[in-house]
């Protein structure tokens, strides 16, 4: 509250001066204020979201133990991934910069007989071109076709303000786990020579596919014999020694030399 001083201190004063007024304001019930209301903020505000990303994580639900592993045939899709090197870096693609990541994939069983021809086929991380789908994205797609074409009405109906975010996000785990839909079995199979953007590429693929039923897994003998028939067939190299391996142990050659006295 403000205080204005205007008591006569005595003494002479001269003719025509002002009368002079002493002004005494107290802070006290603005501090008061200011706490209340630094208060009320903190308890009434909405702290930021973190930014992260959102996994539909694997279910076990209403699946008895012995059958968790079991897949069907027609469901099962196997995904081998590779990466491109010049040298010891990964290759790069000349038009948009991004390492070069190869999936070699194989639907159902793997077929060592191969009596079918091209059973082992190739695509990339290329995601959605002109608003379509394309490269390994398209393929998963395809195969969750009945989860995303619910999941699209799902993320209409948010946008639409129809349901809230929480009814979105639970009512699309819901559809992402409904066994009654077809729903693909992914294996995840990193090479020797992946690099982890790789991995995390083919984990963001299965986010955005809704595929809520994937393992990952290392590549096999079979999957070995696959890729050796690939070569042959495509005239391609897939199979080679490890890059990492090969640059470190040139790294620890070269320090060893350097190390060593010349005689």
């Amino acid at each position: 509250m403000a205080q204005i001083d205007t008591s006569d201190k005595g003494g002479k004063k001269k003719k025509g001066a002002q009368k002079k007024m002493s002004i005494h304001v107290d802070f006290t019930p603005m501090v008061d204020m200011n706490m209340l209301l630094i208060t009320f903020f903190m308890l009434c505000t909405t702290m930021i979201k973190s930014q992260t990303l959102q996994i539909v994580l694997p279910t076990n639900e209403d699946v008895k133990k012995e059958q968790q592993s079991q897949a069907k045939q027609s469901e099962a899709i196997t995904l081998i991934l590779d990466t491109e090197y010049n040298g010891d870096k990964p290759a790069t693609d000349a038009e948009t910069g991004k390492t070069i990541h190869n999936i070699y994939y194989y639907e159902g069983i793997a077929d060592t007989t191969f009596a079918t021809n091209k059973y082992l086929q190739k695509e990339q991380f290329i995601g959605n071109v002109n608003h379509e789908t394309q490269g390994i994205r398209k393929i998963l797609r395809s195969k969750n076709q009945q989860v995303m074409e619910q999941y699209i009405k799902l993320k209409e109906q948010w946008k639409n303000k129809e349901i809230t975010k929480e009814e979105f996000d639970k009512a699309a785990k819901q559809n992402a786990s409904d066994s009654l839909k077809t729903r693909p079995v992914v294996v995840i199979k990193p090479g020797p020579n992946t690099t982890y953007e790789g991995l995390i590429n083919a984990i963001d693929e299965m986010n955005i596919n809704q595929i809520s039923r994937y393992s990952i897994e290392l590549p096999t003998h079979t999957d070995t014999v696959l890729l050796r028939h690939y070569e042959q067939a495509n005239n391609e190299t897939i199979i080679r020694p490890t890059v990492r391996n090969r640059a470190a142990h040139m790294t620890a050659a070269t320090a060893e030399g350097e190390s060593t006295p010349n005689p």
